[in-house]
């Protein structure tokens, strides 16, 4: 007599991987896949998903995805500009804002949602415009990179649901002459000259503080722009301008005439720092801008001491942005463009490698063309020179 045997469904009822998917990846090589118990219509699915984009050439390994963010970032950042102070900068945008909420997460599971979620706490926090701008091209960018080598589809940051930040252009405020002239005359005798380098040649903080007066020709009346003065991880050394591009600027005389007078009271201090990074090759300037006994200063600590010193000793409220050392730029801008100097001739003086950039950023201080334009129809129509109408 045989006992009766009752088969019990255990919790694992139903829960093994019953159909395996075989295909062959673009390259040849034999993928599978599978699937649970019941879903034999998702395992079609999926074979006719991968022949699919196999033929519209947008084939992914669904294993690909499993790449961390973090890690992707790291190889996405090496193509990044050679300029080593700016790799440094991005790499600390990913550690501070970025990867704390991306880092760990494999690259396929970011979805539209989760960037929703990272801009929603970026507006928390108030964040300005620009930043979040920034920060939100820099997590698109490396995406980019994944769609690239083909371990996503798509960038879930161009997903139609996904507002992106819009970066705000700054009010721009142009200094009158006097505060100008107040703030060269109460610097620190040894940095008055940053002054005319600055408001008579365009040159930013950097460059300003990495003038040699070897850069200058005389008979040309022009002065080169040759290198900066930075900061890369912590030490100081010369670089090529912002972007990498050297240009040449036009020097008035009267900046000449302060440049001799400065090296009359301040001889020029040779100095030796690395080239682009603290490793780099020792390349030795004559600065013509250094404090006692040679003394460098970073951006920062100039900024601190010396700049707003000035401010200080002139008895001038300082109004932050708009008293910063960007504001002698603005001003060599607005003078240039006052005297009919063309976008074109403005961008390549300032270092612009976009014109249209220039042209956004001033469009404001360019003379209004309507007087002109009403000159040259009255010439043709005989109308009144006058700006009103007259009565019948």
């Amino acid at each position: 007599m045989t006992d009766d045997v009752t088969k019990v469904k255990t919790s694992l009822y139903g829960q093994g991987l019953r159909y395996k998917v075989r295909y062959l990846d673009p390259s040849g090589v034999e993928k599978s896949k599978s699937f649970p118990d019941r879903q034999k219509k998702r395992a079609d699915a999926f074979l006719i998903e991968v022949e699919s984009t196999k033929l519209e050439g947008k084939y992914v390994d669904p294993k690909a995805g499993n790449r961390k963010f973090r890690t992707q970032a790291e190889n996405w950042i090496k193509a990044q500009s050679p300029d080593a102070a700016s790799r440094e900068a991005v790499q600390s945008r990913l550690d501070s804002r970025i990867n704390p909420h991306f880092g760990e997460m494999p690259l396929g599971k970011i979805k539209p949602a989760t960037i929703r979620e990272w801009l929603g706490k970026l507006d928390e926090e108030r964040l300005s415009e620009n930043y979040k701008t920034v920060l939100f091209t820099t997590v698109s960018s490396v995406l980019d990179s994944a769609v690239e080598d083909k371990l996503i589809i798509d960038n879930p940051c161009k997903a139609k649901t996904i507002k992106r930040p819009v970066s705000v252009s700054p009010d721009i405020v142009v200094w009158p002459d006097d505060r100008v002239m107040e703030v060269e005359g109460s610097i620190d005798p040894r940095f008055a000259i940053v002054v005319p380098l600055g408001a008579g040649c365009g040159l930013r903080q950097g460059e300003i503080l990495g003038v040699s007066p070897d850069d200058i020709d005389e008979e040309g009346m022009v002065l080169r722009v040759q290198r900066q003065l930075r900061v890369v991880r912590g030490t100081l050394v010369f670089a090529p301008p912002k972007g990498g591009k050297r240009r040449v600027v036009p020097l008035a005389s009267g900046v000449l005439a302060a440049i001799k007078e400065h090296t009359k009271l301040f001889a020029p201090v040779t100095v030796t720092l690395p080239w682009k990074d603290p490793g780099g090759e020792p390349v030795t300037v004559r600065l013509l801008a250094t404090g006692e006994k040679g003394r460098l200063y970073t951006g920062d600590l100039f900024h601190k001491v010396v700049w707003m010193g000035a401010f200080r000793e002139a008895g001038l409220k300082y109004r932050g942005r708009a008293d910063g050392m960007h504001a002698l730029r603005h001003f060599f801008a607005s003078v240039l463009l006052a005297q009919g100097v063309s976008i074109k001739e403005l961008a390549e003086y300032l270092g612009h490698s976009d014109p249209g950039f220039t042209l956004r950023t001033y469009t404001h201080m360019v003379p209004s063309s309507h007087e002109r334009a009403r000159l040259a129809i009255n010439g043709v129509f005989g109308g009144s020179q006058d700006h009103g109408l007259e009565a019948a």
